[in-house]
């Protein structure tokens, strides 16, 4: 992103799970939301608030979110997601260390993985 002043503001597409797990073309196709706060990725369906380029802080604390998507690679994120009612980016936000988890929604997370495995056991 470069600013009015003409300095760039970067961040790695690690800081943004959306993006990062998106096509190259996914990511070419962005807009800028009516207000202005915010570059948009209709088809992915993400919003970053222009404040996120300003910040370098990452948070890299391991949760227990991350760890079991660590050890069960093949949990589809979306899928998960869309079981438990959760915005995907949030999970992936959780599942990649950008942001910590409540213990509320870590026990949401396990309750859903817990569900999902009695109704594969009952195949």
């Amino acid at each position: 992103m470069t600013s009015s002043e003409g300095k760039v503001y970067s961040r790695s597409l690690g800081s943004f799970p959306v993006l990062l797990d998106a096509m190259p073309y996914e990511r070419k196709k962005w807009n800028i939301s009516p207000s202005g706060d915010d570059v948009r990725w209709p088809e992915l369906d993400e919003n970053i608030h222009i404040n996120s380029f300003l910040s370098n802080s990452e948070t890299d604390t391991p949760n227990e979110i991350a760890e079991i998507f660590a050890k069960f690679p093949e949990l589809n994120v979306s899928g998960i997601a869309a079981l438990m009612g959760m915005n995907k980016s949030l999970l992936a936000k959780y599942i990649y260390g950008i942001k910590n988890p409540s213990k509320k929604r870590v026990e949401q997370v396990r309750d859903t993985l817990r569900s999902l495995g009695e109704r594969l056991m009952a195949i």
